[in-house]
């Protein structure tokens, strides 16, 4: 996700005079908001959706980390053999 420096860090002060505006900005253009403190970055203000997306993003990364660590053990069997599996109902796995 890329940032623009200029627009998108605002002062907690900006924050508090123009909520609307930063939300409005925030959600049209989908690109985090960093609220400073005395000059230092505080908190990140982020739209639900974009953050929803980051989320499954991260989770899915976790699966496929777990995935890659059972490719590297040798817990495979080739997929035919799988799609057999869930054909019949067999238990699979987990």
């Amino acid at each position: 996700m890329s940032m623009d420096f200029v627009n998108d860090i605002k002062t907690v002060t900006d924050l508090k005079n123009n909520t609307n505006k930063i939300f409005k900005q925030l959600h049209s253009t989908g690109r985090p908001i960093v609220v400073t403190v005395n000059g230092k970055p505080d908190a990140v203000l982020m739209d639900v959706a974009v953050y929803e997306k980051k989320l499954k993003a991260v989770k899915l990364g976790k699966l496929l980390k777990e995935a890659e660590k059972d490719v590297g053990l040798g817990k495979t069997r080739p997929a035919r053999a799988f799609m057999k599996a869930m054909k019949d109902n067999e238990s699979l796995p987990g």
